[in-house]
């Protein structure tokens, strides 16, 4: 298949990560390569990090960042561990990251990866095929409370604990084995005005398992803590958010990391001595344009935060 995918807010990353030709980079969400090709194009004698999860996004590159691999370093891994990545291969004052949090489109679009809600597939929903746990495990086996908390947390789902009273009642007849099975029985929990929504109706359901199996949040966050640090003065990092639990987490890490003094307001001098990390650049998300949404609907919801560190 030609490769056509347009990656979203592409014009507005390449403009937050302020490349020099001359610089290091990290993509540490690969995918389909469409950030890493752009930043790969626009560098002379720097370097471009890609880590990705998913192997089958790394054996992808080859192909798509082909006249571009004398630039770029390939990294099977999972950006939550980003500071052993970068750490075990002497990687520090970078001089910019970008992570896009979105699930690539390949893994929605390929049904053998069970993550679509459309096509009937194994339950699975791994973004790393060497782990684990899959979707059937915490499906069949996860306890009838812990599945309410996922499916309201994570997926902000109202009818969680009635979706997850269905699903364990379900799964004691018979295990729940593919994702259109899921979708029954999820719908069947739902009330008649909910199924007539505009959304599908597993929509968060399956988003909210999707986090779980893969830890996505967690992640997020142990992403967050060591990117900083690991930035050059004026090194720019840049998040893309899909949804509002992610967002909420980009927004509180960056804006601690630019908060400079803790000390209560009524203290004359500042004890604590804690001064700015970063600075905001701008202070709100950059949001896609509805020429981009027009062009890629999946780009709706997308959020770019970008924070420059300070020296």
């Amino acid at each position: 298949m030609e490769y056509t995918h347009r990656p979203v807010l592409l014009r507005e990353c390449l403009e937050g990560l302020a490349i020099r030709p001359e610089g290091t980079y990290l993509d540490g969400t690969l995918g389909r390569a469409g950030h890493a090709r752009e930043i790969a194009a626009r560098l002379t004698t720097g370097r471009l990090f890609c880590i990705d999860r998913d192997q089958a996004a790394l054996d992808a590159a080859q192909e798509r960042l082909a006249g571009h691999l004398d630039k770029v370093t390939l990294i099977h891994g999972n950006f939550g561990d980003l500071a052993q990545l970068l750490d075990s291969r002497g990687l520090t004052g970078l001089d910019g990251m970008l992570f896009d949090l979105g699930v690539s489109s390949p893994q929605l679009d390929d049904r053998s990866r069970g993550f679509s809600y459309r096509l009937d597939a194994p339950l699975d929903m791994r973004m790393d095929r060497s782990e684990a746990l899959t979707a059937h495990t915490v499906v069949n086996q996860w306890p009838q409370e812990e599945l309410r908390r996922i499916l309201w947390q994570y997926g902000e789902e109202r009818y969680a604990p009635q979706i997850a009273a269905a699903i364990v009642r379900s799964r004691a007849v018979r295990p729940i084995e593919t994702t259109l099975e899921l979708v029954e029985v999820i719908k069947g929990a739902m009330p008649a005005q909910a199924l007539r929504e505009k959304q599908h109706p597993a929509k968060r359901s399956f988003q909210a398992i999707r986090i779980a199996v893969n830890d996505e949040l967690g992640a997020v966050d142990r992403m967050l803590q060591a990117a900083v640090p690991r930035l050059a003065p004026g090194g720019r990092l840049c998040v893309i958010s899909f949804h509002s639990l992610e967002d909420r987490l980009v927004k509180n890490a960056l804006a601690e990391w630019a908060r400079g003094c803790t000390c209560p307001p009524d203290f004359p001098v500042c004890v604590c001595g804690k001064k700015p990390a970063v600075k905001l650049v701008p202070r709100k998300p950059i949001l896609p344009t509805e020429e981009e949404i027009a062009e890629n609907p999946r780009a709706r919801s997308a959020k770019l935060r970008v924070a420059e560190k300070l020296p």
